[in-house]
């Protein structure tokens, strides 16, 4: 069952205790700043990190985000009365309405964190995002890096990125109420009937136009070191020696989970793939890293590499993805480096 058929029994259930939790701690965060930045200071000077702050700079990334929440529910309720529903200017412009209130979420989230943890960007090869429509696949690392798409391909080139998320982010009111206004797909990860929630991914790829692409995740989950080793065992496991023996060289990332990806290069044939490859933001992969600092003064490197639909093979696609997410990992082995001058996203 897709988010579009969850009863609505269901969705308003859940809406009533996420939407009130949203507003009334979006509002204690700002309005009682000066109690936890005081709290946050005195912490970090008595454990001696009075210069980088890291506590307070977390609860303020922490303050940051329930204001988002918090704003963007309060928005997305009056765009529905002014619009009725969308009633009011047609199907399309209630998506661009919506577009552009994701748009000025994710932009906020994500300059307020680089500004709060005094983060430099360096960029490599965003102008291979010019050309729309294809399918972007991306590194997933944290929490944080989820709206790395958007600040640097979707926003500044008001592309509409289709989404596919877990199912469980339908708790985050936000994308709950204007994620499903808008063409994604919140899947199951595990249990039955998942050939449905494939058909919901592989759905994605329909009607892309040049204003359009489609995300995905295709390791699933947070990088670990357990989870990558339980993964080359799985594959293993399942007589994939091939598969299995490439991802045993990663150390950096998870091996692809293959039904979602596969399924859009299938549907989407003459598309091209472009990789969204990063690294810096492995210090919110934990909250004991992202609370002491691992963010602070930290360099964010971001690389876009594209691959035209003619060089993907119609055969051996699990083996090419496997091979690219490779290439990845040796990247991010390097990119500790210098980097040259960073640069902001257009």
């Amino acid at each position: 069952m897709t988010p579009r058929s969850e009863p609505l029994l269901a969705i308003w259930s859940r809406r009533a205790v996420t939407v009130p939790v949203a507003l009334l701690l979006g509002v204690t965060a700002v309005v009682a700043a000066p109690l936890w930045a005081a709290i946050g200071i005195a912490w970090d000077t008595l454990a001696g990190a009075a210069r980088t702050l890291p506590r307070t700079r977390a609860l303020g990334f922490f303050a940051l985000y329930l204001a988002c929440e918090a704003g963007g529910v309060v928005a997305a309720a009056a765009l529905w009365v002014v619009t009725l529903g969308g009633r009011v200017g047609g199907p399309r412009r209630w998506l661009e309405r919506n577009a552009a209130l994701q748009r000025r979420w994710s932009d906020a989230l994500f300059f307020g964190s680089r500004r709060l943890f005094s983060m430099r960007v360096s960029t490599e090869g965003l102008a291979l995002a010019d050309e729309a429509p294809f399918l972007l696949f991306a590194r997933h690392a944290s929490v944080a890096d989820t709206v790395l798409a958007a600040a640097f391909v979707a926003n500044p080139r008001r592309l509409l990125l289709r989404y596919v998320l877990k199912r469980e982010l339908l708790w985050d009111p936000c994308l709950d109420i204007v994620g499903r206004r808008l063409p994604n797909a919140f899947v199951r990860r595990r249990g039955p009937g998942l050939e449905a929630e494939v058909a919901a991914v592989a759905a994605l790829a329909r009607g892309l136009d040049a204003r359009s692409a489609v995300l995905i995740y295709p390791e699933g989950k947070r990088f670990s070191d357990p989870r990558r080793a339980a993964a080359v065992a799985a594959l293993a496991e399942k007589g994939e020696d091939a598969l299995a023996a490439i991802a045993a060289s990663f150390r950096n990332v998870l091996p692809p989970k293959l039904r979602g990806p596969l399924a859009l290069l299938e549907e989407a044939k003459g598309l091209d793939v472009v990789l969204l490859e990063h690294t810096g933001f492995e210090g919110a992969s934990t909250f004991p890293r992202f609370w002491h600092g691992a963010l602070v003064g930290g360099t964010l490197r971001v690389r876009l590499r594209r691959f035209r639909a003619s060089t993907i093979p119609a055969e051996g696609r699990d083996r090419w993805l496997f091979e690219r997410w490779a290439e990845m990992d040796r990247w991010i082995s390097g990119a500790s480096v210098p980097e040259p001058s960073a640069e902001r996203p257009r």
